[in-house]
This record gives structure tokens, C-alpha cells and sequence, in this order.
């Protein structure tokens, strides 16, 4: 990888995790440069990292006022990443789910590749570790119904492991994207899908996390069952 890239990491109350993530991404590949995207953690998230990004000028941090969600955390990474000039730009969560040993893996997918995109479910095989039946049943259901009404070709729309070339990002109309929650991920890989870009799944290990709290929620949920169909109708109407 020649190109420098950056991981966004949107964080609410990962005290525990952000110094240990930002030492375990960073010694993957010098040429990683990370964004903390703090939404007022009222654990002091967002002071820890300031103190990481003090020391180590690898490290970038952006301060929301409240809680904000996911995708627009995301959103507003990207466009700091387009105005620094990053050829990649990773999205990953802050608790450890993901595994920063991964991130090689990504980007020598890359050279083949406009999207990347870490499958837990990737050709039927799960790769989930420490989730209940219940939650990985309806995660994979989740996934079969958003295939089935999108069209999108993904084994694991909901994924949030991803890395996208630049001009990705680029060519969708962020001010646009509406979703927040794990149908953010899908209208992403949507949205990219949809522009004739390329994506391909490759094999991860989730790990449900072990520190902290989940951020799931009935109404991410809702927003996921109902974004599809909207998806369907804007690729129909010509909106995507």
C-alpha cells in the first residue's frame, strides 16, 4: 500500500478501548493515520483521545456536542478524509468487534477493488463469535431481506468493516444519505453499488464486544426494515 489511508472510529463512552484500539491500528501499517470521531462522551472519551492525538500526530479527533449517530459520524469523517487527500478511508468500530490485524487484509483487497467490505457471513460460512442465537439469526435474516429487496450482491450488507477507495466516496452525493444506523451501511454499499463501482466481500472474525455497552437500538432496527424499501424506489426512480 503506497496511498495513505485513514480509520474513522466513531466513539459514545469507549473510555476503555480507545487507547489500546489507536496502538493496535497504528502498528498494522505506518502509513494508517486515525480519526476519533467523539460524540460528547460523558465517560471523557473524547479527553483521553485528545491526549493520544497530543503525543502522536497519526492521530485525529473531531468533537460532536451530543449524540449524533453513526452515519452522520461516519459522514463527516469522510469529508475530512476527501479534504486531506486519503486514498482509503476505513470505517471501523471502536470496541473491538472489529480486529485491526484485519486491516492488511483490506487493503491488499483493494488493489482489485473499490469497496471492501468485512463479511461475517461471506459465501454462508458465519464467522460471528460471542452473540446469542437469537441476534445472529435475525442479523442473518437481516441480511437476506435487504439482498432480496435491494438487489444489493452482499453476503453481509449490514457490515460496518469497510474500506473505500476515494473516488467512492467521491462520486455519492453524501448531503444526501439519509440513513444513520445499520442501514447506513447498506445505503452506502448501495449507493456505490448502484455507480458501477466494485465490491468484494472478504472474510472476517466479529467479536461481540467484551468491553462496554452495545449501541443497538429497536429504532436502528426499524430504520434498517424500512431503508431498503427506499433504496428500491430511488434506484427505480432514478434517484440513487
Amino acid at each position: 500500500m503506497a496511498e495513505r489511508a485513514l480509520v474513522i472510529v466513531p466513539t459514545y463512552n469507549e473510555r476503555d478501548n480507545v487507547v489500546r484500539l489507536v496502538e493496535q491500528v497504528l502498528a498494522q501499517d505506518e502509513r494508517i493515520d486515525m480519526l476519533i470521531v467523539d460524540d460528547g462522551s460523558p465517560d471523557g472519551t473524547g479527553a483521553i483521545a485528545d491526549e493520544v492525538a497530543e503525543q502522536n500526530s497519526r492521530v485525529h479527533v473531531l468533537h460532536r456536542p451530543q449524540k449524533m449517530g453513526l452515519g452522520t459520524a461516519y459522514l463527516t469523517g469522510f469529508k475530512w478524509a476527501l479534504e486531506r487527500q486519503y486514498e482509503f478511508i476505513l470505517e471501523m468500530d471502536a470496541d473491538f468487534s472489529h480486529d485491526p490485524a484485519h486491516l492488511p487484509q483490506f487493503f491488499d483487497a483493494a488493489t482489485n477493488a473499490d469497496l471492501v467490505l468485512g463479511s461475517r457471513y461471506r459465501e454462508g460460512k458465519v464467522t460471528v463469535v460471542n452473540w446469542p442465537m437469537t441476534r445472529l439469526f435475525l442479523s442473518y435474516m437481516a441480511n437476506i431481506y435487504a439482498r432480496a429487496v435491494t438487489g444489493l450482491p452482499l453476503y453481509d450488507g449490514t457490515g460496518g468493516f469497510k474500506c473505500f477507495r476515494r473516488k467512492v466516496l467521491e462520486a455519492i452525493d453524501l448531503n444526501a444519505v439519509k440513513s444513520n444506523g445499520y442501514a447506513f451501511q447498506i445505503e452506502m454499499s448501495f449507493r456505490a453499488w448502484h455507480k458501477g463501482f466494485r465490491l468484494v466481500e472478504i472474510p472476517i472474525v466479529f467479536v461481540d464486544r467484551t468491553e462496554g455497552q452495545s449501541k443497538m437500538s429497536n429504532k436502528i432496527i426499524r430504520e434498517a426494515v424500512w431503508m431498503v424499501w427506499r433504496l428500491r424506489w430511488w434506484a427505480i426512480s432514478g434517484q440513487v
